[in-house]
């Protein structure tokens, strides 16, 4: 549950308006899908003991569309050539108002839930008896788990423009739903939109930012409202002006009618719509939350990154020698609250693969701080002068390498990968945001603290951002304006979320299916040993192996039976596929597109090295792939038409790592094409700019210019 939204869980009596845009379809027919989905939440609130109250438009727009089907079936073809009167809105009341309450009684009916229609104008509020007898009919519907259903009786109200007049006691069924619930005492009100709920923009453009709690004084002159519901009377504006009214004692909820269970996550404390918190919790909420926005915590690092880039290289290097020191400094505590996270994740029944790519191992914390101190030895990748050209005589181009900008890394389950990618960011010149795993939250807090407490205030904290809360990612990934890279680091699932959620380039890998292939003339003593490290040293790493490949003569040898048996023996279960799983009498594999990431593995026998690159191309990740053979000329084969981003050759694929690279550490694996491949270091974090120094000259129309183009030297 949000810690703004935590005051729901005290919620017992709601009432829920939907708006004529959500009831009908963009042709002005019902539309009973979302209908339908509106009434079993109600239908699933009501089980759970909610005292649901439900307003509805929508009566006007099907009557209007009744009427209109039944005047052209009555109308002759000389009566349609006739200019087209507008039908009397009252009529169309009357008319829709039965069908709607039909639609709801019926699928109120389906679900075993009984409902009431009851009717209202705005004069019917002026009679204080009135008011207490509508307060005790729905106190008794309530207690009967009815769910009432209101709407404004505009056939027969006395206003002569319903869809115009503002004045009286309410004027819309935004401002009925916000006079029913003071009146009713309620303890929530959600308006349902078309839209998510308020921006700070037009939602349509993708710069403008959902705002997730309304603040009057802040928000009121800031926001510009577009046109009026394309069906109702009413719109933003006028939910907004209904919310402001209603927050005065009771909180309101302005949030999409067109999302699923939108009013379901809602009381469950989701961070979903806009919230109009009352004053006393407005206070509550600022209370809670100290942290700032998503954009703003993008633009702190963005604006730490360029103090970052304009200290010394000595006083970069400084940083990272100092984080180094402090992660050692502090292991006990990092080691303890890791310890938590890991027993916490045991007791949640969490995957062993996924336990123990969350522990940091003993020893853990030195290799990470030795990595560190390596990377701030090695030369300083910023501002490094890679290409000099005489443009013209006496006007000289450089080609220097730069900084991306602010890094958005996401990864799951592996703290360690969070001090990596830190000292990273710090050694290129980049900001950096960081989401973790909630299993690893206690642990990246630690981290992050002591990280951030190693960086000098001249640069600022704020270089380095923690993302702790789920629904800032959806926020993180809209700014592309801000963020010039996201890196997810974690499962399939992860990886294609993110690649189908943002404009952000995205550097990274969605599976790491890693293969040995055993060539005829290998060296089998060799091969065991790449075969073993390769699938026991760390089998939830990305870079181990997860399809043995052998050539298909070595099916009956001594070497693989002997492969196999030391598998086994290790505790690795194996798979087989077609061939191997009949020959060798193992359980067959269900795909070879797998990536086990846990003592598993499959084999099968391929007729030559051709067959096994046709194997890796088919079902491989492109991520890491060996040859184990003692022929150089099937080897340089597999090491040229392998199109993986690491190709070995009699070599374990765990070598497939920034730090055995001598990278210093990495961010990440790319499997793509663009900007980096195969484990991303310094060098991936960086882009270009070009420096062109004169001495006063212009183009001109190029009239007079005399181009060089000559290469000088560094």
């Amino acid at each position: 549950m949000d810690p703004t939204r935590a005051f729901f869980r005290d919620v017992k009596r709601l009432i829920v308006k939907v708006g004529t845009a959500v009831v009908t379809r963009s042709d002005g027919r019902l539309a009973v899908g979302r209908l339908g989905s509106l009434v079993e939440q109600l239908q699933e609130l009501n089980v759970q003991g909610y005292e649901v109250i439900l307003v509805t438009s929508g009566a006007v727009g099907v009557g209007r569309q009744r009427l209109r089907y039944r005047k052209l079936l009555n109308s002759s073809f000389a009566d349609l050539q006739k200019p087209q009167v507008e039908l009397d809105g009252k009529a169309c009341a009357a008319v829709g108002q039965s069908g709607l309450m039909a639609l709801y009684d019926a699928l109120f009916t389906q679900l075993d839930v009984a409902s009431s229609q009851l009717l209202v104008t705005d004069n019917d509020f002026k009679d204080p008896e009135f008011r207490n007898q509508l307060s005790h009919t729905v106190n008794s519907l309530l207690a009967l788990r009815v769910i009432p259903v209101f709407n404004e009786n505009d056939a027969v109200s006395t206003r002569k423009a319903p869809y115009e007049d503002s004045s009286g006691i309410f004027w819309d069924n935004d401002s009925l739903a916000a006079l029913l619930a003071l009146e009713l005492k309620a303890d929530l009100l959600v308006l349902l939109s078309d839209v998510e709920g308020l921006y700070n923009g037009p939602p349509s453009d993708s710069k403008s930012e959902l705002i997730d709690t309304y603040i009057k004084e802040k928000h009121d002159e800031q926001i510009t409202f577009g046109d009026k519901s394309r069906v109702g009377r009413g719109g933003m504006q006028a939910k907004v002006k209904a919310a402001v009214c209603a927050a005065t004692q009771i909180p309101v909820v302005i949030t999409s009618g067109f999302t699923r269970d939108n009013i379901l996550k809602v009381l469950e404390g989701k961070k979903v719509g806009t919230l109009f918190p009352t004053k006393g919790m407005l206070k509550e909420i600022v209370a809670s939350t100290r942290e700032i926005s998503p954009r703003d915590m993008a633009v702190s690092a963005r604006d730490c990154s360029r103090r970052l880039q304009s200290i010394s290289s000595e006083e970069r290097k400084k940083i990272l020698l100092d984080i180094a020191n402090a992660l050692e400094t502090n292991e006990a505590k990092i080691r303890a609250e890791n310890e938590a996270d890991v027993a916490a994740a045991q007791q949640a029944g969490y995957e062993k693969a996924l336990v123990s790519r969350l522990t940091l191992k003993p020893g853990k914390i030195s290799s990470l701080a030795k990595s560190i101190r390596v990377l701030a030895n090695m030369d300083d990748p910023i501002g490094q002068i890679l290409k000099r050209t005489e443009v013209a005589d006496g006007l000289v181009l450089e080609k220097t390498s730069s900084p991306l900008g602010v890094l958005l890394i996401v990864f799951e389950s592996r703290p360690d990968a969070l001090v990596q990618i830190a000292s990273l960011a710090i050694r290129s010149g980049n900001g950096l945001l960081l989401k973790g795993g909630k299993e690893a939250m206690r642990s990246n807090t630690i981290l992050h603290k002591v990280i951030t407490g190693a960086i000098p205030a001249s640069v600022g904290e704020g270089l380095i951002g923690l993302v702790t809360s789920r629904d800032e990612i959806a926020d993180l990934l809209k700014l592309d304006d801000v963020i010039d890279l996201v890196i997810p680091r974690g499962s399939n699932k992860l990886v294609s979320q993110i690649k189908a959620s943002t404009k952000i380039p995205v550097l990274g890998h969605a599976d790491g299916i890693c293969h040995v292939y055993i060539d005829k003339s290998a060296d089998m003593s060799m091969a065991k040993k790449i075969v073993l490290d390769a699938k026991i040293d760390y089998p939830a790493a990305c870079n181990a192996m997860e399809t043995l490949l052998v050539h298909r003569n070595l099916l009956k040898s001594a070497g693989i039976q002997d492969i196999i048996f030391e598998l086994e023996t290790k505790g690795v279960r194996i798979f087989g596929g077609s061939v191997a799983s009949e020959e060798l009498n193992l359980p067959k594999a269900e795909s070879f597109h797998h990536e086990y990431s846990s003592m598993a593995c499959t084999i099968e026998f391929v007729d030559d090295v051709h067959a096994a690159i046709d194997h890796i191309h088919c079902y491989g990740s492109a991520h890491t792939d060996c040859i184990v053979t003692s022929d150089d000329e099937v080897a340089d084969i597999f090491l040229k038409q392998v199109d993986s981003a690491a190709v070995f050759h009699n070599a374990s694929t765990r070598f497939s790592d920034g730090a055995r690279f001598g990278l210093g550490a990495e961010v990440g694996i790319s499997t793509g094409r663009i900007h980096a491949r195969g484990p991303v270091g310094v060098e991936g974090l960086l882009t270009t700019r070009w420096i062109l120094k004169g001495n006063g000259q212009v183009v001109n129309g190029d009239d007079g210019v005399v181009y060089t183009h000559k290469n000088l030297p560094l």
